[in-house]
């Protein structure tokens, strides 16, 4: 039976990346060798790179523009160090908006380097909403923010005007729907909430910004060096980052970001018309600001809780457990989540209705 994967992350990914991972750990190319075993300097390698990175800018709009996509290690919680150790000036200042857990964390590593400006926080309200109305220092070095908060259910609609450089973690809701990418001077994220499986990073980063903040920056920690290395500095993740190209040329077959953001807008839909609809349940977020990745919801009366769990874990839900600092139920629905599913859950909670 099928299972219907809700996982914040590791994530689902499409069944063809599956197959087509899984035939390569048998054999990659037809070289007689896996993908686990072959050199990350071998022609076939670094030609998966390439296109990766090459595919990344294409999808993004920012092919030409002077960006360059990287596929590091360690996970966005490694970019909250190496944002500022490349970007903050020595006794500079950065500004952060504070706008959930993981945007916490690196305001932590920000405050290490300089001066860290929280703009705005939503913290009182337990990161039920996103900031608004804020002002960002003109003279900060760069400006940080979240685009998707995966614990709490809230995305951000809009990005405030600033002249500054802007700093952006997308590892949540990356290639998921249409931005003006060329507003960003850096974007990140970790592959396991939308695009690979865990073990890789992605960073786009415009190159000019880089080499002005006067730091002396430890190689492993340098973006410059990363990109001269053409991501290659150190041996990368192989098996990540190929099964990231695998998604994103399922990405480019299906029509882009343009078609996906479609496809998420409309999964979005019907699981939110049902939350507002059923009396049994309410949203966690505020509504202007509900995520189209991650839907947090909550039972108006935990009575129900047994009986609503043992129905969706009997129609094939798998990873739908509410994170414990909000409680209550979340549903990712990243790219490969099919709306089929999102259908069955929706089922799910009508039956409850019935039930009860």
């Amino acid at each position: 039976m099928k299972k219907h994967n809700y996982s914040a992350g590791p994530c689902i990914l499409p069944q063809e990346v599956f197959e087509k991972s899984a035939q390569a750990i048998l054999d990659f190319n037809n070289s007689g060798l896996s993908i686990l075993e072959i050199s990350h300097r071998s022609k076939d390698f670094v030609a998966v790179m390439d296109e990766a990175r090459a595919l990344v800018l294409e999808l993004l709009g920012l092919e030409g523009k002077g960006y360059q996509a990287l596929f590091l290690a360690g996970g966005a919680s490694l970019e909250f160090l190496m944002i500022p150790y490349n970007l903050m000036k020595e006794n500079g200042k950065a500004a952060y908006l504070d706008s959930g857990t993981w945007a916490s964390a690196a305001i932590k590593e920000a405050k290490y380097f300089g001066e860290t400006i929280v703009v705005a926080s939503s913290k009182e309200e337990n990161y039920n909403y996103v900031p608004k109305g804020y002002t960002i220092p003109a003279d900060a070095d760069y400006f940080h923010c979240t685009s998707n908060n995966t614990i709490f259910g809230t995305q951000m609609k809009e990005l405030p005007a600033t002249n500054i450089p802007v700093v952006c973690d997308m590892s949540s809701d990356i290639f998921s729907r249409q931005l003006d990418f060329t507003k960003f001077d850096i974007i990140y994220a970790g592959a396991q909430k939308n695009m690979g499986p865990a073990g890789t990073t992605l960073v786009v980063i415009k190159e000019e910004i880089l080499g002005k903040n006067g730091r002396e920056i430890p190689s492993m920690l340098d973006y410059a060096k990363h990109i001269k290395a053409e991501s290659m500095f150190n041996t990368p993740p192989v098996f990540p980052v190929y099964a990231s190209l695998l998604t994103l040329q399922w990405l480019k077959k299906l029509g882009g970001i343009a078609a996906i953001e479609k496809i998420n807008n409309a999964k979005a839909a019907l699981l939110y018309n049902e939350i507002d609809r059923n009396p049994l349940f309410k949203g966690a977020a505020a509504v202007e600001d509900r995520s189209n990745m991650n839907a947090t919801f909550l039972l108006n009366n935990p009575e129900h809780a047994p009986i609503f769990d043992a129905m969706w874990k009997e129609a094939g839900i798998s990873g739908l457990p509410g994170h414990r600092s909000v409680g209550g139920y979340r549903a990712s629905m990243y790219n490969a989540m099919p709306i089929e599913s999102v259908q069955v859950l929706v089922d799910v909670m009508q039956a409850l209705e019935k039930a009860v």
